[in-house]
């Protein structure tokens, strides 16, 4: 097992374009499919820290700032936020850039936690992380206040029976 690894080693960029077929009757992009490209680079991003099949354990949070509409271009990136022993957290912040304009927003936000499995499917461990840029230390920072908050809600779940 490596030391340490800096965050950029996962970082992963990808950029889509808003099709019809991903709009709802309003003309903005279905949240499930920006869910479902959410997952998508979340996966890559783990994989390429990890160099290892990753599982999707949680979406913590998923934050819908705007919307998207037909003919823009979506800007996604990833990054290796915070580890656990077998566990990482990707955040991955989604923009969209006008055609037009080229005016980029943010229109989505999110933290994921995935896991490292073996070819048998059993977690394995993954390298530790260094936050690089201050987005990077910041959420870092509050990585032990997620993973109680993530607990506390298993507990309650288990308690309620679901």
């Amino acid at each position: 097992m490596e030391e340490n690894l800096p965050a950029s080693i996962s970082r992963t960029i990808q950029t889509k374009l808003v099709l019809p077929p991903d709009t709802n009757h309003l003309g903005t992009i279905f949240g499930g499919t920006i869910l479902s490209y959410i997952d998508e680079i979340a996966a890559i991003t783990a994989m390429k820290h990890s160099k290892e099949v990753v599982v999707t354990a949680s979406i913590d949070t998923v934050n819908f700032l705007s919307s998207a509409k037909v003919g823009d271009i979506l800007h996604l990136e990833g990054v290796v936020i915070s580890t656990g022993r077998t566990s990482m957290e990707v955040y991955v912040k989604v923009e969209c850039q006008n055609l037009k304009s080229r005016k980029k927003t943010v229109t989505t936000t999110a933290i994921l936690t995935m896991v490292a499995v073996d070819l048998n499917g059993k977690p394995t461990p993954v390298n530790g992380v260094i936050p690089e840029s201050e987005e990077e230390k910041a959420l870092f920072q509050h990585a032990q206040a997620r993973k109680e908050r993530r607990l506390k809600i298993n507990e309650l779940s288990k308690e309620c029976g679901l």
